[in-house]
């Protein structure tokens, strides 16, 4: 069984910075990508950032040079972080953390964290 578990969500004016962390736990084999997505209300889930296993990154084009995505897997830690800077109204969604692993890619995701951001 496999656990992914998001923190770091909350609320923060226009302009300023949150960061988020996701841990994946249990039965973990090798992490091939890990990512952020997000849902904003009324809204399809679209990419937010994703990073692989040799730590390439992919940003949706609205949060690129505000949103840094970075990975920690040194001795099982399996961690994926976002950090989010110069927010903005825009960015309130819930944010989902997502892993693709093993030869299938096969897909986890965890409960989300809200984010929201107050004009």
């Amino acid at each position: 069984q496999v656990r992914v578990v998001e923190s770091g969500g909350g609320l923060v004016q226009t302009g300023g910075s949150l960061r988020l962390s996701c841990a994946a736990s249990g039965s973990i084999v090798v992490l091939n990508v890990m990512g952020w997505y997000r849902q904003a209300p009324g809204k399809q889930r679209e990419l937010v950032a994703t990073i692989t296993i040799g730590g390439n990154t992919n940003y949706a084009e609205s949060v690129k040079g505000r949103f840094t995505i970075s990975r920690d897997n040194a001795n099982a830690k399996n961690m994926v972080y976002l950090q989010m800077n110069s927010l903005k109204p825009e960015d309130t969604a819930v944010y989902y953390c997502n892993i693709k692993m093993g030869w299938g890619n096969q897909d986890y995701w965890g409960q989300g964290t809200q984010v929201t951001v107050a004009s």
